[in-house]
């Protein structure tokens, strides 16, 4: 009887090591699906590693451009800021690396898809929504919510225990100060010791921005062009560097930002699943890339479609971050924010400096700025007088509750 076939997310860290074995122990095939977004990691060693355990495979996909392309520039471009601070690296690489997942498993002829998230995370929802959602039919192995997985292992010493008496190729000590995860937008920090929201992260943590002691003294200044809100070309105004491919562009803006030390977040923010979780973050390109197009919308976004967008943009946020990016209602906001990002079309100049991204300038070939009509020396065809009757109407519901205060006896005035 031929064995069942499971495609597994492999990071070849500790527990989708241990998770690896443990399928094989069960009698799957299993085929470890490992995804590059951008993480600063030796993938043929994560392959080897996976093989040595015992993998019947290996798939290593590239998906940088993708994830820049198709879900880091449009959350960007949709003002995607979640409780107003984060800017989402890992909930917009979740949707990526489990349509991948699924397409090498129905390649492969699995009959099932296995993930490492915890039953107290984000993670989990995002991945299996993201199965529900592209192919239904797959069977889905969550261990960590299987019962008899978790009487097995009910903390990081049995982990280490089974990865010991199994040989498993893994680098893990039973110390885990904190919980991280990379790619090309971010790289984020939680659980271990920052789980006391009073403790502050310690400087040694960080990996993609300098602090603000260490940032150049000097400030750097580029110029970001947009394209229908996608930025298309990056020039660094001192030194002349130029980056117009995508992957390229966005890498030399971490560079740049966290160089300069922009982009990091310290918060305490609300999960899906209704816990609380203090979170620390480095986002630099993005930060980059969000303060210079929300300038650049000043410019040439029409006044009530910004308004709108605005008002949907937090819930785009909340879309992401619980897991619905392959949805009806982003299907929705994603064709509405479209038709707002329609001719965003530009130049911003923006200066790094100590942690802040400070606009220096910008320009657009479909500004709806007049600089006549907004000049307080031309008339620039705006009748002054106008002005009157327009504040009369805006004063009517005014006038109108004052009276019905004075009636009532409620006015204090």
């Amino acid at each position: 009887m031929a064995k069942k076939k499971v495609v597994l997310a492999y990071s070849g860290g500790l527990d989708t090591a241990c998770i690896l074995k443990v399928l094989i122990q069960r009698g799957y095939d299993v085929i470890a699906f490992v995804a590059d977004v951008g993480q600063q990691e030796d993938f043929e060693d994560v392959a080897d590693r996976a093989k040595r355990t015992g993998a019947a495979g290996v798939r290593v996909e590239d998906l940088k451009r993708e994830f820049v392309t198709e879900f880091i520039f449009p959350a960007i471009a949709g003002n995607a800021v979640y409780e107003n601070r984060y800017l989402l690296g890992t909930s917009l690489a979740r949707p990526v690396i489990a349509r991948a997942q699924v397409e090498v498993a129905l390649e492969e002829g699995a009959g099932a898809v296995a993930h490492g998230a915890t039953g107290k995370g984000n993670d989990q929802v995002r991945f299996e929504l993201a199965y529900a959602a592209l192919a239904p039919s797959l069977e889905v192995i969550a261990p960590w919510k299987d019962r008899e997985f978790l009487s097995r292992f009910k903390g990081r010493s049995d982990l280490l225990a089974f990865a010991k008496e199994n040989k498993l190729p893994v680098e893990a000590t039973a110390e885990k100060p904190y919980s991280s995860d990379e790619n090309i937008m971010h790289r984020s920090y939680e659980a271990g010791r920052l789980e006391d929201p009073n403790a502050p992260p310690q400087e040694d943590m960080f990996k993609l921005t300098r602090s603000l002691e260490e940032a150049p003294d000097e400030p750097a200044l580029i110029a970001i062009d947009f394209e229908d809100a996608m930025p298309v070309r990056v020039e660094n105004l001192d030194d002349g560097t130029v980056h117009t491919d995508p992957v390229a562009l966005f890498m030399y803006l971490n560079d740049l930002g966290g160089m300069h030390g922009v982009g990091r977040v310290d918060m305490v923010e609300n999960r899906f699943v209704g816990i609380k979780s203090r979170g620390v973050y480095e986002t630099p390109g993005g930060t980059v890339l969000h303060h210079a197009l929300r300038d650049l919308e000043g410019l040439a976004m029409d006044r009530e479609v910004l308004r709108l967008r605005d008002m949907l943009s937090p819930r785009f946020a909340e879309i992401i971050y619980n897991g619905f990016w392959f949805s009806p209602e982003m299907d929705f906001i994603r064709a509405a924010f479209g038709q707002a990002e329609h001719l965003i079309d530009g130049t911003v100049k923006v200066k790094l400096f100590k942690g802040n991204v400070v606009s220096m300038g910008r320009t657009s070939t479909s500004s709806l700025y007049d600089q006549e009509l907004s000049s307080m020396d031309v008339a620039g065809g705006y009748d002054q007088e106008d002005a009157r009757g327009f504040i009369r109407l805006q004063g009517l519901r005014l006038r109108a509750h004052k009276l019905i205060l004075r009636q009532t006896g409620e006015d204090s005035a």
